[in-house]
């Protein structure tokens, strides 16, 4: 026999959405229960993606500025790595966070239960607990934040150790003598730049002409350049069409454009291939809601599904699939639950690839302007112009702005360089503020940082660059 429970809004799943989601609905004085199977607050995002992958690339990073100190005259002895501190390091930062949002959820007496949840209509969700007890929990209002998962390809499926997601990557068992990282996108160039730098051979193979698809050209190109010199190839245009366990290894048949087809061993594989929304077993059936054909919820602006006391917000309510897109979907649904006029309508969406260098980009690239038949001016600052970047050896980052020729508004920023990453708030407050590039331009920044570089692409616009010539507009 089920308990029954009662509440005005439940939220299923506490990863950033969902906690966001929930944490505001509280502080807007809303009775509020969360459904996840974790100890704490914290989702993929805390326990098994964002967090513990950034912990480890700060470890890489160290690596790699030992190395480059040689070219600075002071020489350290080879470093030594301790994976069990190491990973028992990236654990602790893992449990401090989720801790903290544990804390932050009963001080605001949210109802916790730990379980997964299944909709048995519009009101109603049936959960099952990690003990196994079964909880009837009514509704007023759901916030469906179930997340995402990694995607498995079919014909690639081989039940081994040696074969890892994005999940167990994360464990950090052994550091392999070689690894192939299946998929060229941002979580496959981050984890093949961990396991590089503690030591494997790494090799890429990526389907596309390039790697980050989507992404400017401008700037994969410089991250390309220097992961050609870390990984130990790269192979695009090229697909995988067999994995085999041998004793030694994993077989991996690879086919290329052209049809050719090769093989090579490798001591493990790393297949990331994207994610796919937990859109299936949620009782989404027992309701009105509908999917698209790629099993994202659909959505309106409030993030309103088709039934209308139902949200769905993060990975489950479309692209792009980000942690801090969740988070604003998850705040705006619980406003607009507590009455408040909020839509979600953001000009621009930061993404951020947390490999060396960093690429960050944020509103239109070069290309979906194109695609839009906008009349764009791009303009490119050359971090080898950049006082601050010569100062530590990386001259090799770029700046680049879409500025709109009639209006001169900003229309998408992107940058490639140490730091990208905490740059390019910058870039989406010009543009959520409809500033023009000579806003940005009469900003003074401070120097010397890499934040002038912003202001010196602006300058650009108008030809008026101090560190970097270009004929002025006319």
């Amino acid at each position: 026999m089920s308990t029954v429970k009662s509440t005005q809004v439940v939220v299923v799943g506490a990863g950033p959405g969902g906690y966001a989601a929930a944490f505001m609905a509280a502080d807007l004085g809303l009775n509020v229960t969360l459904v996840d199977p974790e100890e704490n607050p914290g989702g993929v995002c805390l326990y098994r993606g964002c967090i513990p992958s950034k912990a480890l690339l700060h470890v890489a990073k160290l690596l790699t500025e030992a190395e480059e100190a040689k070219s600075w005259g002071v020489t350290f002895s080879k470093p030594k790595i301790n994976l069990k501190k190491l990973r028992a390091r990236k654990d602790q930062i893992v449990a401090d966070l989720t801790g903290g949002t544990g804390n932050l959820m009963r001080q605001r007496k949210i109802d916790h239960i730990r379980g997964m949840g299944k909709l048995t209509g519009s009101s109603n969700l049936a959960v099952t607990t990690v003990e196994g007890e079964e909880i009837s929990l009514d509704f007023e209002y759901a916030i469906l934040a179930t997340g995402s998962r990694p995607t498995r390809i079919p014909s690639l499926s081989l039940d081994s150790p040696r074969v890892l997601d994005s999940t167990s990557a994360l464990e950090l068992e052994d550091v392999p003598g070689s690894l192939l990282v299946i998929g060229g996108g941002y979580i496959g160039l981050e984890l093949g730049s961990v396991y590089s730098r503690l030591g494997s051979k790494v090799t890429v193979v990526e389907m596309t002409p390039g790697l980050l698809p989507g992404a400017d050209r401008d700037l994969v190109a410089v991250l390309k350049k220097r992961l050609d010199e870390e990984f130990e190839s790269i192979l695009l245009n090229t697909t995988v069409t067999a994995l085999k366990e041998q004793k030694n290894g994993i077989k991996v048949t690879f086919k290329s454009a052209d049809g050719d087809s090769s093989s090579r061993l490798f001591h493990k594989v790393l297949i990331s291939v994207g994610r796919r929304p937990n859109s299936e077993d949620i009782g989404l059936e027992n309701t009105k809601i509908t999917l698209t054909d790629r099993g994202f919820v659909e959505v309106d602006g409030q993030r309103l599904t088709a039934e209308p006391n139902i949200f769905a917000i993060g990975d489950i309510a479309g692209e792009p699939m980000l942690a801090h897109k969740a988070t604003h979907e998850g705040r705006l649904a619980a406003e607009v639950i507590a009455g408040k006029k909020a839509v979600f309508e953001p000009e621009a969406i930061p993404a951020v690839v947390f490999t060396d260098p960093e690429i960050a980009w944020c509103g239109l690239t070069q290309a979906e302007a194109k695609e839009r038949k906008l009349e764009v001016e791009s303009v490119r600052f050359p971090w080898a112009a950049s006082g601050r970047a010569l100062t530590f050896g990386r001259t090799d980052g770029l700046t680049k702005m879409i500025v709109d020729k009639k209006t001169q508004r900003v229309l998408g920023v992107g940058i490639v360089g140490v730091g990208a990453g905490e740059l390019i708030g910058e870039a989406v407050l010009a543009i959520e503020m409809g500033a023009v590039a000579g806003d940005i331009g009469l900003s003074i920044h401070a120097h010397p940082t890499l934040s002038e570089t912003m202001m010196e692409a602006a300058d650009l616009f108008e030809g008026t660059a101090t560190h970097y010539y270009r004929p002025r507009r006319r």
